[in-house]
């Protein structure tokens, strides 16, 4: 009998884990933060002493949110009115989770900056000098050359209708990309093919007309030759 108690103690204790899981926005938060930050741990793979700061801050988030929705049960038990002193509770638990979270936060600045950041000069330094990083350009170009045009016109959104078309633009502007990366002529023909199924898909559901899809798809083709000649000047 006394070790069902103490089974049955687990299993109310998971209970209510789950329970603020499912109700609470911001455990679900937390639990996807901690899941990243315990995943960083490894991959940086932090010292122990690190560790053991991490896993403190991220149960001490944990506990104090736990209170803060039981104790939100609690009050909303006890009083079915407005009440300050039932505000006030409500406030001091939630000021416990920021203090935590804060913490959370300092101990993970403490613990990963000068990695995080030694990680990013390096990733940057390499994207710089790749196609991929004039690509991305490209295409962030070309969806703001679109967004403007749409702007000027007054006609349609972004994912649909008006002039031009975005998504004929942003498949053009990838096929001249790949066109310019590859050197290829039998991928820049491929690429070319998929960009006009794109179009005619958009032509086939209502979306757009001919001319919206054929204005797109010079657009994106302009701006990625502009861009890949530039950057290769």
């Amino acid at each position: 009998m006394r070790s069902r108690s103490l089974l049955w103690s687990f299993n109310y204790a998971i209970e209510g884990v789950v329970y603020a899981l499912r109700t609470q926005r911001n455990m679900r938060l937390h639990a996807v933060v901690a899941i990243a930050v315990l995943a960083a741990s490894l991959f940086f793979r932090i010292g122990r002493v690190e560790f053991i700061a991490i896993v403190f801050a991220i149960s001490f988030v944990f506990v104090t949110e736990l209170a803060n929705t039981a104790l939100e049960a609690a009050v909303d038990v006890a009083t079915q009115s407005f009440d300050p002193l039932a505000k006030v509770a409500k406030d001091v638990a939630a000021g416990a989770v920021f203090v935590a979270a804060v913490n959370a936060v300092i101990v993970g600045y403490v613990v990963f900056f000068a990695r995080i950041g030694d990680v990013a000069d390096l990733l940057l330094n390499r994207v710089r000098h790749t196609p991929a990083h004039i690509t991305i350009v490209t295409l962030l170009l070309t969806s703001l050359a679109v967004l403007v045009g749409k702007a000027i016109t007054r006609s349609g959104t972004y994912v649909r209708g008006g002039w031009p078309s975005g998504h004929t633009a942003t498949a053009a502007a990838s096929a001249t990309a790949i066109a310019y990366i590859t050197e290829s002529a039998g991928a820049a023909v491929l690429a070319t093919f998929i960009a006009f199924l794109v179009g005619q898909s958009r032509v086939e559901n209502g979306a757009h007309t001919w001319p919206q899809v054929v204005v797109g798809g010079l657009l994106g083709f302009l701006i990625a030759t502009l861009v890949f000649q530039v950057s290769w000047f």
